[in-house]
Parts: C-alpha cells; sequence; structure tokens
C-alpha cells in the first residue's frame, strides 16, 4: 500500500478530523477552514489517489479509495475520528463509514447523495484533452486555452491550481490530478454507493441553496443508509459551499461537531 499525502494541522493531542477533497480538487482547497477547524480538531487535509500530491494510479475506484483512507488511518493509529467529504469526497467519506462504523464517531457529507449521478463532466474532460502541456508554459495560457470550451472563470481558476512544474523538469507544466485515470475510471465514481449496512452514527449533510447536487429527492435514499442523518441547507451556496460561504459553513460543521 502506498500512503496518501495529507496536511495535517493543530495538536495531535486533539481528535482527529478527516476532510476529503472533491474531483479534480486537493486538500489545499480546504485549507483556509482546515485551519480555523485545527483550533480544537488534528485535521488531516488528504489528497485522494490521483490528485494532488498522492500517487497516481490506473485504479479509481470508491473500494480503491477506501482501502487508501484505511491504510492511512491504521499508519497515522487514529481512531474515534470525524470524517468531512465534499463531493467526491463525500462519497468516499460515506464508503468508508459505512464499511468501518467502529473508527468513525461522526460523517459530515458536503452536497452529495448516495446516488448515482448522471455524466455531467463531459466538458471538463474535453476541455483537458484538448490542452497539450507540452506548447504551454503558464497558469495563463492554460486557462486562456481552457477558455475554448470552459466559459466559467471560476472553474477554469480551479482546474489550474492543480497545474505545477515537474522538479526533473522546471521548464514544462503538469497536471496534479490524472487526468487519464479519472476519464477511464469516471463511471464508478459516479456510481451509487455500494450496499451495505446502516451508518447509525450522528451524520450531517450539507447541501447548497442553489445547487442540484443534493435535492429533496435524495432524502429516503440518505434517510435508509443513514438513519440518525441531519440536512441542512447552507444559504446562498452553491456545489462549491465551503469556497462560496466559508464562514456559514465553518460553523454549520462546528455545531454539528462540537465546539473544542
Amino acid at each position: 500500500m502506498r500512503l496518501l499525502h495529507s496536511n495535517i494541522l493543530g495538536s495531535d493531542n486533539s481528535p482527529a478530523l478527516l476532510i476529503f477533497h472533491g474531483l479534480f480538487g486537493s486538500g489545499s482547497n480546504w485549507m483556509t477552514l482546515g485551519r480555523r477547524f485545527a483550533r480544537g480538531y488534528a485535521v488531516h487535509l488528504i489528497d485522494l489517489r490521483n490528485h494532488g500530491r498522492s500517487f497516481h494510479s490506473a485504479v479509481m475506484s470508491l473500494d480503491a479509495m477506501r482501502e487508501d483512507v484505511a491504510y492511512y488511518v491504521s499508519h497515522y493509529r487514529l481512531q474515534d475520528i470525524c470524517l468531512l467529504g465534499h463531493s467526491l469526497g463525500g462519497k468516499l467519506a460515506m464508503h468508508y463509514a459505512v464499511n468501518h462504523p467502529e473508527v468513525v464517531s461522526k460523517l459530515v457529507v458536503a452536497d452529495i447523495s448516495p446516488r448515482r449521478y448522471a455524466p455531467h463532466h463531459h466538458l471538463i474532460f474535453q476541455a483537458l484533452a484538448a490542452v497539450d502541456l507540452r506548447l504551454l508554459h503558464s497558469r495563463s495560457e492554460v486557462e486562456s486555452k481552457l477558455a475554448n470550451r470552459l466559459s466559467d472563470p471560476v472553474l477554469r481558476r480551479f482546474l489550474t491550481k492543480s497545474l505545477y512544474r515537474p522538479q526533473a523538469d522546471k521548464n514544462r507544466l503538469a497536471w496534479r490530478f490524472n487526468p487519464s485515470a479519472l476519464v477511464e475510471n469516471y463511471e464508478a465514481l459516479i456510481a451509487e454507493l455500494p450496499e451495505g449496512q446502516p451508518f447509525v452514527k450522528p451524520t450531517l449533510f450539507i447541501r447548497g441553496e442553489k445547487s442540484d447536487y443534493l435535492t429533496a429527492a435524495d432524502e429516503p435514499l440518505i434517510r435508509a443508509r443513514f438513519p440518525h442523518a441531519s440536512i441542512e441547507t447552507l444559504g446562498g451556496a452553491g456545489h462549491w459551499l465551503h469556497a462560496e460561504k466559508p464562514a456559514a459553513c465553518y460553523q454549520k460543521v462546528m455545531s454539528f461537531l462540537g465546539e473544542k
């Protein structure tokens, strides 16, 4: 097994809070809120496989990611952990909690449901495929190229945050996420959460008011899989609720976890 990369904030003597980012992201997306959570928790901002500074692999499934987290938890000898996951990270957090309830004390899921999602990232994959990093030399050049297919400047800036210059060749750009693995395993990432025993510990689902990722139609499935879940709406926020409304997101999470 290979250990996932993470940034660990706060005191080792505090209870552990593991945070999982979404598709195309990294743990650093949660750095601002992570520093606030670290006042009462040992916060682990984790890069999922094929993202951030973690390893690349041709395998990209919920089961493989769950095993990554299990190895991570064992490596750091963590117990009674709290999990917070956004989007794909939320689906991973659910999958881990269902399969390892003895380790997880509380679960927070940000703007994602256990259901299967219709494919909806094809424009991003097409835009990434059209970018030849061998011919581009700066983030602005890459963003300009992405603009041919992606009209949202916020999305373009989010993607270009994952550009870096490899140590072996500082003159070229590369993606920290692994586009080929994400494309090839995409159906597995949008699939319904695999069947398992209901997770009966405290669970909070937070949905963005302007997002359609988690709707009233999802509630029966959530209640069946997470019978003690509460579902709250973050006013004025879309899918990227932690970036759009960080203060309100922090308050909802902390009032659920408990102030430390």
